[in-house]
């Protein structure tokens, strides 16, 4: 902005104006209104933000700035206040530039920077009792009045007064000091969200103010039950950690107390192993938690031997009271920035893994001359459990598979591959459906040691007959639709679920698939859904929509039924893997002559579809 300090040829001495009728009136009142405010301040922090505050609010000011003398030849950032800052300013010199002008030789000055936004530049020092404690630097777009800079040099007048008797104690350039370094540490704050390197330069402020020799931050780490280090002034970078309870830093995240003393080596619990491993000697010791706002622990910043005074003082503690705040602050930011970005990482990993997964199911159903397939599925979540297939396992023979791993996620998709794969291995070497599905269920149990688990329904068609064998492992028994009345009847024969039981048997059961006839296999996503009064979909309901839907073609069907379920689910829940399998027998299997080249492809070509 304009008190961005500049070479005095980069000013000149601005014109000024009157202040329009009426303008006094209201200026003799903010004023009125200001010494309320500075005269009766809650505390120093609120006085010396108040200044600049008033000075925006009241007096007319785009952008306010206070500048506190710390007792050098430095000028230190105090409070701001108005339009966005056009410099990253902190602390600057008092020689070589109008604001340092005005600091010392006790006078107002007026300039102008043309290429700055608020080219208008009043700065007002702060005077009391023969001593200048800073200046107020104040900016407009426009060139103020004489009479409205003579009001804010006005109320600078005050503030010193104010600010004078604020600062009337002994400590009070310490304080001045203080308050810009946690005003340049908000700074480094939001600088990066880098952790070691952010707690790094904090803990450089720390150890400089209070003359410490050597510092550590040490974070909480909740599954471990433990503290750790990941920055250790003085030392070179090396993780330490400290169990709960242990030494002076494991007692304050553990108890929350603040532990100031002249000798460490007084303290029961003072682990003196550092000590020895080192050759470091400890003396006065200043240990403090780092809490929340939420008032939650959530590390520990210990500082070790003050140089100056053999012991670190209250004002030292208060000092880095505040501090710990800042960096609970930081140390939130950056754990928000991890997980945002473990997220993504994650999302990108599965986004992999779905496509990956996606390649294990046929693209499409196959073409089978004399029925009609048709498949959806939808998974809840990235990837899923849910699985489906179509095994061509000779010229006139399909087997259609559709399973459900127990759960969601990750782990059920993991299982659904090694189904996917396990299942084609023996389908190569097996010709019986009660071996086929005996061996299966050994080969998951082995893997999983039936800490997951699985239902299957295997459905070996033979295509030219119309004949169905199956074997329901423990999954939600298909439906057969009859075509011609509409009636149905669940297919039930088989056994329990694979993967739980390493020993168990399986019975196949068969039916008769005529011409019309619909077989429906699906997963509990779709009969499981619920409505808002938790009532299910269900099997009747499944099997009804399918037989008022029965003149369609299969992929007709599968998209009424799943419009339902939606339908029948809102407001309920509907947040399961779903698959869902429609086969509708369109002819009774017999080829005329006319189909004989077809029937020749069949047997050259193989029913199962190209994967991905």
């Amino acid at each position: 902005m304009a008190a961005r300090p500049r070479s005095p040829k980069g000013f000149f001495v601005t014109a000024t104006g009157t202040v329009p009728s009426g303008q006094q009136d209201d200026l003799l009142q903010a004023f009125a209104t200001a010494i309320t405010h500075i005269t009766a301040p809650r505390s120093q922090n609120d006085l010396i933000s108040q200044i600049s505050t008033l000075m925006v609010a009241n007096f007319g000011a785009a952008r306010s700035e206070l500048w506190l003398h710390d007792g050098s030849d430095n000028l230190n950032l105090a409070s701001a206040a108005g339009a966005a800052a056009e410099h990253n300013m902190l602390r600057m010199s008092v020689e070589g530039n109008p604001i340092g002008q005005a600091f010392t030789e006790r006078k107002q000055i007026s300039a102008q920077e043309p290429t700055s936004t608020l080219a208008y530049v009043s700065v007002h020092p702060l005077v009391n009792c023969n001593q200048c404690l800073g200046v107020v630097v104040n900016a407009a777009q426009n060139p103020p009045s004489d009479e409205q800079r003579g009001w804010w040099q006005t109320f600078a007048d005050a503030s010193a007064i104010a600010l004078h008797q604020m600062f009337a104690s002994e400590d009070s350039q310490k304080t001045i000091t203080q308050l810009s370094l946690l005003f340049e540490a908000t700074r480094l704050l939001n600088s990066t969200l880098d952790l070691a390197e952010l707690l790094e330069l904090i803990m450089k402020i720390a150890r400089t103010e209070v003359k410490a020799d050597r510092g550590s931050v040490f974070l909480v780490d909740k599954a471990h039950k433990e503290l750790w280090s990941i920055v250790a002034s003085g030392l070179e970078h090396q993780e330490l950690r400290v169990p709960f309870g242990r030494g002076v830093a494991g007692r304050v995240a553990e108890t929350g107390e603040v532990i100031n003393v002249a000798d460490a080596y007084t303290l029961p619990f003072f682990d003196r192993s550092f000590d020895q491993k080192t050759g470091y000697t400890t003396k006065s010791l200043l240990c403090l938690p780092i809490r929340h706002h939420n008032n939650e622990i959530v590390g520990v910043l210990q500082l070790l031997n003050q140089s100056t005074h053999g012991r670190f003082t209250p004002e030292d503690q208060e000092f880095l009271t505040k501090l710990t705040g800042h960096m609970a602050m930081a140390l939130e930011n950056a754990r928000l920035h991890r997980e945002a970005l473990e997220k993504q990482r994650m999302e990108r990993d599965l986004a992999v893994a779905r496509n990956i997964q996606r390649s294990l199911l046929p693209e499409a159903p196959p073409v089978v001359p004399g029925y009609d397939i048709a498949v959806i599925n939808h998974m809840c979540y990235e990837v899923g459990g849910d699985y489906y297939d179509f095994l061509n396992l000779g010229p006139q023979t399909l087997l259609i598979v559709v399973a459900d791993v127990e759960g969601k996620g990750v782990s059920s998709a993991l299982v659904m591959s090694n189904l996917q794969a396990t299942l084609r291995a023996l389908v190569m070497h097996l010709h019986s459906l009660e071996v086929l599905t005996i061996s299966l269920n050994e080969m998951i149990f082995n893997d999983t040691k039936s800490e997951k688990f699985l239902s299957i329904f295997l459905g070996l068609v033979d295509i030219r007959r119309g004949g169905l064998h199956y074997i329901n492992a423990g999954h939600v028994p298909p439906i057969l639709v009859k075509g011609a009345t509409g009636e149905f009847k669940t297919l039930e024969d088989g056994g329990t679920v694979i993967g739980l039981f390493p020993d168990a048997e399986y019975n196949r059961g068969s039916a008769k698939l005529e011409p019309g006839d619909i077989l429906v296999c699906c997963t509990d996503g779709i009969e499981e859904a619920s409505n808002t009064e938790d009532e299910e979909y269900g099997t009747e309901r499944l099997a009804e929509a399918v037989a008022r839907h029965r003149s369609k073609h299969a992929k007709e069907i599968v998209e009424a039924v799943l419009e339902e379920v939606t339908a029948f689910s809102v407001g309920g829940k509907n947040i399961d893997d779903k698959v869902l399998m429609v086969m509708k027998v369109t002819t009774d299997g017999k080829f005329d002559q006319a189909n004989a080249a077809g029937e020749k492809q069949l047997v050259k070509e193989p029913v199962l579809p190209r994967h991905r």
